[in-house]
Order: structure tokens, then sequence, then C-alpha cells
């Protein structure tokens, strides 16, 4: 019985020791928007919606730098370009006026954006549904959608991503690789980073 008691102390001491070797690595900035991810995300998916994900995602766009600009001209947490932030303001007027270096606006502005993309893209499953999503909020709908055709003309299956959609496309090298790496990073990277710290969520896959 005592060594029991021993050995489920030392599985608590590791999974502490996880959670706090993981939140080292999340930016201190995060902790100050928590909250308010955590609320924007619930609102369009529900209370298990994924925060996790969202605050990968996040960390792979701007580090969660409120104020950041890209070279190409993409704006704040979510890294909009002024053209994005626009139209999804006049489709979502209840969002308010487009404010990507607002905080609060760029989060739940993403988790709309990310409902959007998963209400339009046809997946076998929640793991290679958000796969695409992420890829189409990186690169654009449309080249998703020409990504699955091109599967599906070399016999793949287009409503899997791994291994299917993500080994066709007519995309730039450069274009591709950022692509790729973009979804890798959040799902297989940084998701599994914040779930061991503690963030709400589980992983989109398995």
């Amino acid at each position: 019985m005592k060594k029991l008691a021993v050995g489920f102390l030392l599985a608590l001491l590791a999974l502490a020791l996880s959670a706090q070797a993981a939140a080292s690595q999340i930016p201190q900035e995060a902790n100050k928007y928590k909250r308010d991810l955590v609320r924007a995300v619930q609102h369009e998916f529900g209370l298990d919606g994924p925060v996790a994900l969202h605050a990968a995602q996040i960390h792979q766009e701007s580090t969660w730098r409120a104020g950041v600009d890209s070279p190409v001209g993409a704006q704040g947490l979510a890294q909009f370009m002024p053209d994005t932030s626009s139209w999804i303001s006049e489709i979502y007027p209840d969002l308010g006026k487009a404010a990507p270096y607002s905080p609060g606006w760029a989060m739940q502005a993403m988790a709309r954006y990310n409902y959007w993309h998963n209400q339009r893209i046809k997946a076998a499953d929640a793991c290679h549904l958000w796969a695409m999503s992420m890829s189409a909020y990186n690169g654009g709908l449309g080249w998703v959608n020409r990504d699955k055709r091109l599967a599906a003309e070399a016999g793949k299956d287009p409503e899997k991503w791994w291994c299917n959609v993500e080994h066709h496309t007519s995309r730039a090298d450069w274009a591709e690789q950022e692509n790729r790496h973009y979804v890798r990073r959040i799902i297989q990277d940084l998701e599994p980073l914040y779930i061991r710290a503690g963030w709400p969520g589980r992983r989109t896959c398995p």
C-alpha cells in the first residue's frame, strides 16, 4: 500500500513538473488574455471548445504580441490582413468595427473565422477538419478546396488532410512549405504544449 502511495505521489510530481516546464515555454502575455480567449472560443464552439488549439494558433501567428505587424501587413494577435478584418466585420456586424490590434476583437474574430471555415470544409473527422481549417486560415479556403480536388484526382481521400490532401497542391514551393509547417506546428507541437500547461481543450489529433 505504501508503495502505491509513493508511486501516486511521484506521478503527481511528474505531472506538475511537466506542466511547469510547458508553462515556461508559453509567453507571459498569454496569461493576460487567457480568460478572454476561453470566453471567445466557448461562445463559438461550446463549453468544450478547443481553447488550447486557438492559443497555439495565436502563439504561431504573433507570439501573443497584440501590436505586431508582419512584413506583408498582417496585424495584431490574430495576424489578420486589413481586407480580411474588414470582411469579417462586414459579415459579422455583432463583432463591431474591425479592430485587429484590439486583443479582444482579434480573439473573437479568430474564433469566428475558424468556425466559418469549419462549416464549409467537409472532412473525415475533427482531426482532419481542423488541419484543413488551419490551412485555410493561413492560405485561404480556395487553396484548400483546390488541394482537395488534386488529392481526389490522385486517388487520395479528399476528406483526409494527413497523408492525403497535405501532399497535393499547386502552390509555389515556399507557400506549400509555409502552409504545411503552419498546420503541423499548431496541431502537433504547440497545442500539446498549452494542454500540458493546463489550458482547456483536448488533443485535436490524438
